[in-house]
């Protein structure tokens, strides 16, 4: 059985297949490589403009999901969405519930100037006007007219009294009283019981008619006020007119095309004669709170409130790293003054949900899960189309705050999730609306295949890298280096990476060794050099293990030959950081029943796929040597040295040729190690960490002295594909000192480890006697006739059996 070839453990990247220099001479894509099913699923997503096809993307971080959202966004959005700026402003009519408006993009900005430069006139013009000689005049004139009105009325009653010897006082103001006069000083109560009945009867007369006449007068002088009030009301109003009339007409003009505006135009003219105090008396309180507020000092009920502005007509996509309530939704906020707690309209602020209104909304999915009431405001949002500004605190507390209620803001957005499979498995089980609103799921690959045409896509790919980074530019063979690499990522000959955030920071690492030589390029052994340091940088765990091999701490032997001691190969991870290390698989077998204890699994260290291969060997050896006859051998199996958890059956053929060795008596070669999975039938299954779990082993030779030349690793031939070893180990197969070999089947395996031929039944289930199997064969055969001549000798002793 050959070894394999040079070639079959590293595919390199062929320069030819390059035709570039350097990755300044490339384009770089303005996609992301190698995501075409996740880009057809967004194009189909942003195109359909229903509601509830929203965009889960899955995949594992550092695929690239949001850079390519943001790039396909940037270059295929669609330019016939409109976005719009919106706007609070005050509701005169119910303060509580702010109206909104919407405006086109940029005017926003615009209409909050033009009121603020109207209100800052009318500060100016109306105190000036108000307190100016000609309106003072005509004030003053209404007021005379009043009085003098008012002066005659009363005078007329007051007359009459006089006539019939009584006066009419002013007690307080709008209080009147008619007392009888005893010659120029009233009467008092004795005085006036003093006075004959008819006296006293004739003035109670007269104080009754007066009375009369005097209700007259004042229903009259009521009438008069209403009409002074209303006549000052209509000065007002003339001279309001007169100042801002024009300018709310100008404003009216140029707004003529938004009837929203128009209205709140027509409501503020109507508003300004009813709160002309506002601008007549010097409000402290206003400017304090426009001072806490941030805001220009001017009446606040006329401010506009800009929630949202878009410079541009462009269309708005935002990303918010941070999903809280507020910053989703918006909130209003509140300034303390003198005590009080205050708000209004003007404090109302958005969330990112309105400024992408009319766009696109980019999310990490867990991070929205985690908040508190984020997931059910946006479902909420989502399905009524609609943002309404609820204060959280409401929600969450009894207390009876006076708040705003906004009026809501029409939705029109499409959401982008980021999250790994996980969770959107958990949200499809857990969540019956999830799929209602969120239609499309952008499914990103981790792989890509590796052909001429990709490879040069993917050079692009990495020219696009170092021109986003502002990186140095690599030569071909760095480039050829990286593609290298990113097979060994993807562990595949064939296929690449798409893990765009460790191409990104090796590129990156390789950038910083360049600058460091001061190379104008980055070169292959920049790129080696930045790999060597990721790897030193991360692998003190790995050294302390093999420090115990060194030292003798860990029983490894890669020379010589032992029975029922096989070599197999695991990977430990570290953080992102893996390793292959030797472990020994011991077997002894014993005179028993023919089952296998696996030593592992009783004292609870073998994980259920461990435990599910050990029972395939058994049935495995049954099928072979139990078929028609007990098999009175019993084999026990372990880890040596291992005081952790194992799981997985990558050691199964290992422990399937420590069990033959045991039962054979047939010593294995210890400077082989052996790695891959087994079936009921014999066949070798693959396994993964390959490329680990020989450079482990190769280490492993290294540590326990010099490479003796017939060292080496068996692997299984399906996992051929997915070697893509390290150089040292290649310079090795090179030089003779190490080998790799395949097999597709047990007893391929068998042969090389025991050093004789498995052996292969005849019709009538014999092997060859010289075969491991036949020498297993006859070992059982042996223990059955024995069992058999002990049966009979009981026989004979105990003839009451018969």
């Amino acid at each position: 059985m050959k070894s394999l070839s040079l070639n079959q453990l590293y595919k390199a990247c062929v320069l030819k297949d390059l035709p570039f220099k350097t990755t300044r001479q490339l384009e770089p894509l303005a996609e992301i490589v190698g995501q075409n099913r996740a880009q057809a699923a967004v194009r189909f997503a942003l195109a359909m403009p229903h509601g509830g096809y929203n965009v889960y993307a899955v995949g594992r971080n550092g695929l690239g999901k949001r850079t390519m959202m943001l790039r396909y966004l940037e270059h295929h959005v669609d330019t016939e969405h409109q976005s719009h700026d919106w706007c609070y402003v005050a509701n005169f009519e119910e303060p509580r519930i702010p109206r909104v408006l919407r405006l086109p993009a940029g005017k926003g900005t615009e209409l909050k100037q033009d009121m603020e430069k109207l209100m800052g006139r009318l500060m100016k013009m109306i105190p000036q006007t108000f307190d100016s000689d000609s309106f003072l005049e005509r004030a003053e004139q209404l007021k005379n007219e009043y009085v003098k009105k008012q002066e005659d009325e009363l005078e007329k009653v007051a007359a009459q009294a006089k006539r019939k010897k009584v006066s009419l006082n002013i007690t307080t103001p709008g209080g009147y009283r008619l007392v009888a006069m005893n010659g120029e000083e009233p009467h008092t109560a004795e005085s006036f019981q003093a006075l004959t009945e008819a006296q006293r009867e004739k003035f109670e007369n007269d104080i009754n008619k007066l009375e009369k006449k005097l209700r007259q007068a004042l229903r009259k002088l009521a009438d008069w006020e209403q009409e002074y009030a209303e006549s000052q009301q209509a000065l007002n109003e003339e001279t309001l007119e007169g100042i801002s009339g024009h300018q709310i007409d100008e404003l009216i003009e140029k707004y003529k095309d938004l009837p929203d505006v128009v209205n709140y135009f027509e409501e503020v003219r109507k508003d300004l004669s009813e709160s002309l105090e506002i601008f007549l008396e010097d409000n402290e309180e206003q400017a304090a709170i426009a001072y806490a507020s941030l805001d220009k000092k001017m009446p606040r009920r006329y401010l506009v409130n800009v929630l949202v502005h878009q410079k541009t007509d462009e269309v708005p996509v935002v990303v918010e790293d941070n999903p809280t309530y507020h910053n989703l939704f918006g909130y209003v906020e509140s300034v303390t003054f003198k005590g009080s707690v205050f708000t209004d309209f003007s404090l109302i602020r958005p969330g990112s949900i309105h400024r992408a209104n009319g766009g696109y909304l980019l999310m990490d999915a867990i991070k929205v899960l985690e908040q508190p009431f984020v997931w059910d405001g946006l479902k909420r949002a989502l399905r009524s189309r609609s943002i309404q500004i609820n204060s959280l605190e409401r929600e969450l507390t009894l207390s009876g705050t006076i708040s705003l209620e906004p009026e809501a803001i029409p939705l029109d957005v499409k959401i982008v999730l980021f999250g790994d499979r996980e969770t959107w498995m958990l949200l499809q089980e857990y969540d019956p609306e999830f799929a209602e609103l969120f239609r499309v799921t952008a499914d990103f690959e981790n792989e890509m295949m590796r052909t001429d045409e990709s490879q040069l896509l993917y050079a692009k790919f990495i020219a696009s890298l170092v021109d986003e980074k502002k990186l140095l530019h690599c030569s071909n063979k760095a480039v050829a280096r990286v593609i290298e690499h990113s097979a060994r990522m993807a562990e595949h000959q064939d296929r690449l990476s798409l893990h765009a955030a460790d191409i990104a920071n090796l590129l990156r690492e390789s950038d910083y060794w360049a600058r460091q030589a001061g190379a104008k390029l980055i070169q292959n052994s920049h790129v080696d050099q930045a790999l060597e340091s990721a790897r030193y940088r991360s692998s003190r765990i790995r050294d302390q293990f093999y420090d115990s091999i060194r030292d003798g701490t860990t029983l490894v032997s890669t020379a010589g030959t032992c029975v029922g001691q096989v070599n197999a190969l695991s990977v430990l991870s570290t953080g992102g950081f893996e390793f292959g290390l030797s472990n020994r698989i011991t077997a002894t077998c014993y005179y028993g029943d023919g089952g296998v204890m696996d030593i592992e699994r009783d004292v609870k260290l073998g994980g259920n796929i461990h435990s599910k291969g050990v029972m395939i060997l058994s049935s495995w050896l049954s099928a072979h040597f139990a078929v028609t006859d007990p098999m009175h051998l019993s084999a026990s199996l372990t880890f040596e040295q291992n005081y952790g958890e194992v799981d997985g059956d990558s050691a199964s053929l290992a422990e399937l040729c420590a069990l033959v060795s045991a039962l054979s008596g047939l010593p294995v070669r210890q400077d082989l190690a052996i790695t891959g999975s087994v079936n009921q039938f014999g066949e070798v299954q693959p396994i993964g960490g390959v490329n680990e779990k020989v450079e482990g082993f190769y280490s492993t030779c290294k540590l326990t002295g010099d490479l003796t030349g017939t060292q080496g690793v068996i692997v299984p031939s399906t996992n051929v594909q997915n070697l893509m070893l390290e150089q040292d180990v290649v310079q090795a197969v090179r030089d003779d000192k190490f080998a790799v070999h395949s097999v597709s089947r047990a007893e391929e395996a068998i042969t090389l480890l025991l050093g004789k031929p498995a052996g292969k039944a005849d019709d009538k289930g014999r092997y060859p006697k010289q075969s491991v199997f036949g020498i297993i064969q006859q070992r059982l055969e042996k223990m059955r006739e024995h069992e058999r001549q002990e049966h009979a000798r009981d026989d004979h002793k105990d003839p009451s059996i018969h």
